[in-house]
């Protein structure tokens, strides 16, 4: 009964990760890869454990791994902090009896609800640095009108602002959802024990929404890591926003002579990582009991 999805599974999924570390241990490019067109056969050969050393080394010609890796960290655990606390935020708020919640509600699912690209482009325009909303909010109040998308630390700025401004709802609904599930009485209860607002947060909302937050958090932090259209749309092939998907798209898609071994090489570590991250996580979190 489950040999569908165990076929659909090994096509879609486990076939073409395998072909992709394949092509790690290989010097496969563009122009030793088979063509029928130009009647060509494929000539790469195996390379062994070179196009590890060659990214693993941190030379800039091969996308400078660590600094691009250090950059994925700030860019990844940034947007996922202004998710997770903006999300709660608003889901306390909306969580209360106040009139008109079911509009806010809606209106605070729209980004999420709006194609990413149409976003992306949305704010792009409002970045530039001469004709968009931004600057010229800040040129009002006397403040000069950056570059936001140009060679510099902003450009990183601003592609976070984007995609907490897209993930912030995703946050906001479950956790809303991990608030309405926690029971009233453990509320009255800390109450009448004297509990202070303070005390009631992080004694009964903290935990009572700890089973929901490990899980967001996680896929979060791997959807963000992996998050490629927000910043290329936004910003292109910037230096300053590179992270390790948006380089092994440009080493895979761009460029005179297409290097698909290094751009396989670069998915292998980014698979990795995110298997390291996931596991260490787990573990973490059945040390404190919370067993997925």
């Amino acid at each position: 009964m489950v040999l569908p999805v165990v076929v659909v599974i090994a096509v879609l999924v486990l076939y073409p990760l395998a072909q992709g570390v394949y092509f790690t241990f290989t010097n496969i490019n563009e122009a030793n890869i088979a063509n029928p067109v130009l009647d060509r056969a494929a000539s790469y050969v195996g390379v062994g454990f070179r196009n590890y050393l060659k990214v693993l080394s941190g030379d800039s010609s091969y996308g400078a791994f660590w600094s691009t890796l250090l950059r994925t960290l700030v860019w990844t655990f940034g947007c996922v902090f202004c998710h997770y606390t903006v999300g709660l935020g608003l889901a306390m708020l909306l969580n209360r009896q106040v009139r008109g919640r079911a509009l806010y509600r809606v209106l605070l699912i729209v980004p999420w609800a709006v194609p990413a690209f149409i976003s992306a482009f949305a704010w792009k325009y409002m970045f530039n640095a001469q004709f968009g909303i931004v600057n010229q909010v800040l040129r009002a109040v006397g403040l000069p009108g950056p570059v936001w998308l140009g060679q510099s630390d902003l450009a990183l700025l601003a592609v976070v602002i984007v995609n907490v401004w897209l993930g912030v709802p995703f946050m906001m609904v479950a956790l809303l959802g991990g608030l309405q599930s926690i029971p009233a009485d453990l509320y009255e209860a800390a109450e009448m024990d004297g509990a202070t607002p303070w005390q009631r947060f992080r004694h009964v909302t903290l935990p009572g929404l700890r089973s929901v937050s490990s899980t967001v958090v996680l896929l979060g932090i791997i959807w963000t890591f992996n998050m490629f259209p927000v910043i290329y749309l936004v910003t292109g092939q910037n230096p300053n926003t590179r992270i390790l998907v948006t380089y092994a798209f440009e080493r895979f898609f761009a460029g005179a002579s297409r290097d698909y071994a290094i751009a396989c090489t670069y998915g292998v570590l980014i698979l990795s990582v995110l298997l390291v991250f996931a596991t260490v996580y787990r573990r973490a979190l059945r040390k404190q009991g919370e067993v997925w």
